[in-house]
């Protein structure tokens, strides 16, 4: 039962830890990355459409993305969408494909960026620990229910202590690289 609890908990703090990774990889560091453009939702006959539906995304230089739409008709509507969305990014087209240029961060937002990162990472830090404080009421339920000892307890909530400390540590390195990226000149 505890082991049930245990794997329920880390399936949880995997998924803290993906989340996590997706969403610091939507942070603009000073180089173009396609994953930039993966929150832009384009309004698409009507209906909000993840744009890499829509085009194929490249960077063929480092400060430089090129979107070239899979229907020509809905450059305007994929450019509507990256003016809108917070990345700061100007678009031009040739009527065939849409060039994003990616300034160069001034310091000033570097480490504004930074401090986004920080924020970010600690939510994930709250996330892993509301599953170690959901899974440990759990375990105390079975434990009252006489279900498991409470030997069996203890040992169950170190290993989700111990659960909990890894998980923690893989978000503070994302975190780490993800602000060496943003520092890096």
């Amino acid at each position: 039962m505890i082991n049930d609890a245990l794997q329920e908990a880390e399936g949880k703090m995997k998924h803290a830890v993906q989340v996590l990774h997706e969403d610091l990889n939507t942070i603009r560091t000073g180089r173009a990355s396609p994953a930039l453009l993966d929150r832009v939702r384009v309004e698409y006959y009507g209906t909000p459409t993840p744009l890499n539906q829509l085009a194929s995304t490249s960077a063929p230089e480092p400060r430089l993305l090129v979107i070239r739409p899979y229907d020509p008709s809905a450059i305007g509507a994929i450019e509507k969408a990256i003016l809108k969305s917070d990345l700061g990014l100007t678009p031009s087209n040739d009527g065939k494909v849409i060039r994003l240029p990616v300034p160069q961060l001034t310091e000033e937002r570097r480490r504004e960026l930074v401090r986004v990162v920080n924020h970010r990472v600690e939510e994930g830090r709250v996330a892993i620990r509301n599953v170690r404080r959901d899974s440990l009421k759990d375990m105390q339920d079975l434990e009252k229910e006489k279900l498991i000892s409470e030997d069996d307890f203890h040992r169950g909530k170190d290993r989700l202590q111990e659960l909990t400390d890894k998980y923690i540590a893989e978000m503070d390195e994302l975190g780490r690289i993800k602000q060496e990226e943003i520092m890096e000149v």
